[in-house]
């Protein structure tokens, strides 16, 4: 009897180890389901939504910030436009600049530099964009449309003549002034939330300071600031079958092979994806793109070929590049063709390869998607801290290079990437 119960209850205690397994395995088959799903549904996103439903924070850029009132000025090291503290006050000011401004003006460079000696927000994202692309990142809908023919690097919401004007500069010759409907309350107040006099734009030094022969918007803070440093990883040592799949490519296709010079080449009719051993991939549609970013009429408006290409890079390239962002570099458009390239950003400081390359580039005809390149990276934690030069020293240096700007960012080297001063 004793011999049967023990049987007995043996064989229950089996039952519930195997009917346990079982559980757990369908959970894990689910939750790799619903992650697969969640892939396919954000490269959907760049197909299916429109515009203005797609997810902000896949598109963000880095932006250098000056906020200047009567006792000197702020300035951040940086910032991200996707921050809930960019958006809540600066973002939402600069976005009511755009959305309200008329008529504008050209004006000089002198001009625009005259606009930060009083009152003022300055903003800098350090590569010329569309107004309308501008909007987009600062989370505007399609209800904020500014002009898609101006194109700015660098702006200045300042009061003037008893009202509040936009400057827009991109950087080269084209300077333009427009007024808005912001109020000098409103910008006040915006001026009043932060702790003035520890920044200076290169153009407020002494005129024996090596950073007057800098660009004159070197912003340049009061202190050194501590940033970490990052490990440079591989997202794709795991193998590339999900990037495949993805992208449409059938992972066990016969017509995949490795070429003489370690690139993996993949065929699917006339579409080819190759995957090179420094973790570049270059994707070709055919005739027939499978992958379209949503536009209202034949071709994109900037953007929505700049919200199109962020939600596709959003599920490829975000989900792999730990610490690292990825932020909208340049439109170029000529005919029915649009080209937008991306760079990885961490904390709002951006990524800077010593190639001079970008982390992806996105080619348009009309709304097909008919060229990729992809440089995919992982950043993470490394737990240290980028040593950086002492502002003296590096001013010292920058300025044996008159007119360069001197700025921070991170530079790969190697298996990391750290923090530094950069002249260009």
């Amino acid at each position: 009897m004793g011999n049967q119960r023990r049987s007995r209850r043996n064989l229950v205690q089996n039952i519930v180890i195997t009917l346990l397994s079982l559980s757990a395995v369908m959970l894990f088959a689910r939750t790799q389901l619903i992650s697969l799903n969640l892939s396919a549904g954000e490269t959907a996103a760049a197909s299916g939504p429109s515009p203005s439903a797609a997810p902000a924070a896949d598109l963000t850029a880095p932006v250098r910030v000056a906020v200047t009132g009567d006792y000197g000025r702020y300035g951040g090291v940086a910032h991200d436009t996707g921050d809930s503290g960019f958006a809540e006050a600066l973002g939402r000011r600069l976005l009511e600049a755009l959305g309200s401004a008329r008529d504008y003006a050209a004006c000089s460079r002198a001009d625009f530099l005259r606009a930060l000696e009083g009152p003022s927000l300055y903003y800098d994202f350090l590569e010329p964009l569309p107004l309308s692309v501008l909007a987009g990142l600062l989370g505007g809908g399609e209800e904020v449309s500014p002009r898609e023919d101006l194109s700015a690097r660098r702006l200045v919401i300042a009061a003037r003549d008893g009202g509040v004007s936009l400057y827009l500069w991109d950087g080269g010759e084209n300077c333009f002034r427009a007024g808005t409907a912001v109020s000098t309350d409103s910008l006040e107040q915006v001026i009043s939330r932060y702790e003035l006099g520890d920044a200076s734009f290169a153009m407020d030094a002494a005129g024996d300071s090596p950073a007057r022969v800098l660009d004159p918007c070197s912003l340049l803070p009061g202190q050194t600031p501590e940033l970490p440093a990052f490990a440079v990883g591989d997202p794709l040592a795991g193998g590339t079958d999900w990037l495949l799949s993805i992208l449409g490519f059938n992972p066990r296709s016969r017509t995949r092979h490795t070429e003489s010079n370690g690139t993996e080449l993949i065929m699917d009719g006339d579409r080819t994806l190759r995957i090179r051993p420094d973790n570049s991939v270059r994707y070709q549609s055919g005739d027939d793109p499978s992958l379209r970013v949503k536009s209202a009429g034949e071709t994109p408006t900037a953007r929505e070929a700049a919200l199109g290409a962020g939600a596709l890079l959003g599920g490829l390239l975000s989900p792999v590049s730990g610490e690292a962002r990825l932020w909208l570099q340049s439109v170029r458009r000529s005919g029915n063709v649009t080209v937008l390239r991306f760079g990885y950003q961490a904390g709002g400081v951006p990524v800077r390869f010593q190639d001079g390359g970008y982390a992806a580039e996105v080619t348009l005809t009309g709304s097909a998607v008919t060229a990729l390149t992809l440089r995919f990276r992982q950043y993470t934690l490394s737990g240290e801290t980028s040593l950086l030069l002492p502002l003296a020293q590096a001013l010292a240096v920058a300025a044996e290079d008159p007119g360069k700007e001197l700025s921070i960012g991170y530079v790969e080297r190697g298996g990391e990437c750290r923090a530094c001063w950069v002249s260009d």
